[in-house]
Parts: structure tokens; C-alpha cells; sequence
């Protein structure tokens, strides 16, 4: 016959080991539940829907935010690093993750004629849409969201912080502002409601459709040329020349505020064949009038060991695109006071500047003593 304190000891033995399998149920039930939650927090607070993609089969997406129209699969990245596939939705991940923040001259950008002398307030997100072998800024724009250090400024935040520093602008700068497209649109709109104006700072690597809505908000662009055939692009971008000029043409009809900046690389963009062809194009396309800065490159990131561009390249650069009929025409990055001055006709200064500082504006509205109306934005 079996102890009957056997019997007893098994059964609390038993009971004992049904709670704990019991408990651990309910604990993973309550986790699991909790864990679903705060996946669709994250995806409500800290990621927002992306514009312009559509749904495929299968959870598939097709972003259509610029001309590499990436497909991607349930759970993959764009090349961007900054949009994922989250169950055949697409979502923006760098939305209001601010990767770096500063107030700059406006000068800085570079503008030269919209708003000269002014404050801008400049925000970036992680990510980009092109892979530059010398890219500046390539800690920022070569990153994902996710392994950024950034901190967290809505919409409404980054507007408010921009009225407070006395900024006339906010500039969408550093990376490339098509890859928190989202974080752009929704602040230029704030902004503009309080009277602020917005730039953007962009390589110009954008599908039409998105930049037709971008430029309802937005009062000023500086796109860069970074280069006049597709070879240059493919081989230093991973992008394409084509879509940059389609843009530009967009940006022109709509009448908005264009500059343009080509860095000017030694061996790679740096003939004298290719500088006159870009101004052509410039001047036949956009007009005399629309201001471009050649400026110096220096060695970074992946092309550490390209020389600087010589101050001699510059100015001869310069001249190219001025004796090609381009009106307003600048040097970047070195000291020369001809290559950062504004003139009206007759070679009288407009505006004279040193770096990215105004030191002189003789316009009154815009205009030279003599009345010449000059190209820009100038209250």
C-alpha cells in the first residue's frame, strides 16, 4: 500500500508545478499583450506613414519618394536607411528624430540672395538617398535612424524653437531633406502659419510628384549639381543626373527661389568642358539670372586622398560661367572677396560679403541705386 504522506506530498507536488506552468502562461499572455502594445505605440508616436508608395502583393511596397523606387519586402529597409516595409505598410523612421540642429547665417547654405544677413534655424534627420564618396556630412546622412544619435522635436517643437531664436527661416539641411520628407512638410506647414519662411537644402534626387507638393511649402531651394553627366553620378553618387535637372525645370516653372551650388572635385567634375556645359545648360534651361556657386571640395569620408580643389580652379570656373552669360556667379570656400560679391551693372558692389558673413547691402528692396532689379528674395 502506497504512504498515504507520499500521496499528499505528490499532490501538492503536482498542484505546485500546474501553478508555475499556469503562471508562466498568463505572465507570457500579459507580456505578449504588452509587447503588442508598445510595437503599435512606437508606430504610432515615433514612426510616421510615409507619402507617395504604394501597396503590392504580398506585403509588399513600392516607394515612389524618389527615383529609385525601392520594392520592399514585409520588414526591409530602403536603400535610404530610414523607411521600412512594417507589414505592407511604409513608414518614415526618422520622423521628428532630430540629428542635428543649429542656427546658421543663411549664407551658410549656401543662399546669397534670399533674405542676405538673416538667421537660419537648421534641422536635420538621419538617412540619405544617395551615397556621396565625399560626402560632408556623411555621419549624419550615412546612418539609419536607428543607430543616430538624435533627439526627439515635433513639428510644433522645432517651429517653436525656431520663432524663439529669432531665425527668419528654417532650413532642412545637413543630410538629405527628401528622406524625412514627412518631418519637412508638416513643420513647413507650421511654419509658414507663423510666418516663417522655409528652405530646403537638397541634392535634388526627388520623383516630381513629391517635389510639386514639397514646393507648396516651401520658399526657397539650393540644389546640388554635383556634376553635368551620368557617368560622374553613377560612379561618386550611386544616382542619376537626369531626375537632378527634371527637378530643377519643376522648381523653376513654379516660380520658387533657386540656387545652385556645384562642388567642384579635382579630376572628377573639374574640366573646363564641364563647366561650360553645366552653365549652358543653367542658362538655357533656368535663366541668366539664377545664382550658382562653384565651390572648393576638401578630402572627407571615402575620398581622403583627392587633393583640395585649387583656389585657381575656382576662379576660372568663375569666369567660364560668367563669359557663358550667367549673371550672378560665385567661389565657395575660399578667400576671394570677388568670388562673394554681389554686383550691379557697371561692377558696382550690390552686396558685399566675406565667408558667410554680410558686411555691406546697398539694395534698397532689392533693387541697385540705379533701379536694376536684382535676382531674389530680399524682405
Amino acid at each position: 500500500m502506497i504512504n498515504s504522506l507520499y500521496l499528499k506530498k505528490y499532490f501538492y507536488v503536482f498542484l505546485f508545478i500546474n501553478f508555475i506552468f499556469f503562471l508562466e502562461l498568463g505572465y507570457k499572455k500579459i507580456f505578449a499583450e504588452e509587447d503588442i502594445k508598445d510595437k503599435k505605440f512606437k508606430k504610432e508616436s515615433n514612426f510616421k506613414e510615409a507619402m507617395f508608395y504604394e501597396k503590392l502583393k504580398d506585403k509588399k511596397v513600392k516607394c515612389n519618394l524618389c527615383p529609385r523606387g525601392c520594392v520592399l519586402k514585409d520588414g526591409e529597409i530602403g536603400f535610404c536607411r530610414v523607411r521600412q516595409n512594417m507589414e505592407g505598410m511604409l513608414y518614415s523612421l526618422n520622423y521628428s528624430k532630430v540629428a542635428a540642429i543649429n542656427i546658421d547665417p543663411i549664407e551658410k547654405k549656401p543662399f546669397f540672395h534670399f533674405l542676405p544677413g538673416t538667421k537660419a534655424f537648421s534641422v536635420a534627420c538621419a538617412g540619405c538617398n544617395l551615397r556621396c564618396k565625399y560626402c560632408q556630412n556623411w555621419d549624419i546622412s550615412q546612418r539609419g535612424a536607428s543607430d543616430s544619435i538624435d533627439r526627439f522635436l515635433s513639428p510644433k517643437e522645432l517651429v517653436d524653437a525656431a520663432l524663439k531664436s529669432g531665425a527668419k527661416s528654417i532650413a532642412y539641411t545637413y543630410s538629405e531633406p527628401t528622406v524625412f520628407y514627412e518631418y519637412v512638410i508638416d513643420s513647413a506647414k507650421l511654419a509658414r502659419e507663423k510666418g516663417l519662411k522655409n528652405v530646403v537644402v537638397t541634392s535634388g534626387f526627388i520623383n516630381p510628384e513629391p517635389l510639386k507638393e514639397l514646393i507648396k511649402y516651401v520658399d526657397a531651394f539650393k540644389i546640388d549639381l554635383k556634376g553635368f553627366n551620368e557617368g560622374f553620378y553613377l560612379k561618386y553618387t550611386s544616382g542619376g543626373l537626369k531626375p537632378v535637372l527634371e527637378s530643377l525645370k519643376v522648381i523653376k516653372n513654379s516660380k520658387r527661389h533657386i540656387e545652385i551650388v556645384n562642388l567642384v572635385i579635382p579630376g572628377a567634375n573639374d574640366s573646363e568642358e564641364d563647366i561650360r556645359s553645366v552653365s549652358k545648360w543653367i542658362k538655357e534651361n533656368l535663366g541668366p539670372e539664377i545664382p550658382v556657386h562653384f565651390t572648393r571640395f576638401y578630402p572627407n569620408y571615402l575620398m581622403t586622398q583627392t587633393p583640395p580643389t585649387s583656389k585657381n580652379t575656382l576662379i576660372v570656373a568663375r569666369k567660364i560661367a560668367m563669359d557663358e552669360g550667367l549673371k550672378y556667379v560665385y567661389t565657395g570656400n575660399i578667400d576671394n572677396p570677388e568670388g562673394e560679391t554681389t554686383y550691379c551693372p557697371g561692377n558696382k558692389i550690390a552686396i558685399e560679403r566675406r565667408g558667410f558673413f554680410l558686411l555691406k547691402n546697398n539694395l534698397n528692396k532689392g533693387k541697385c541705386p540705379d533701379g536694376t532689379k536684382i535676382y531674389g528674395v530680399f524682405e
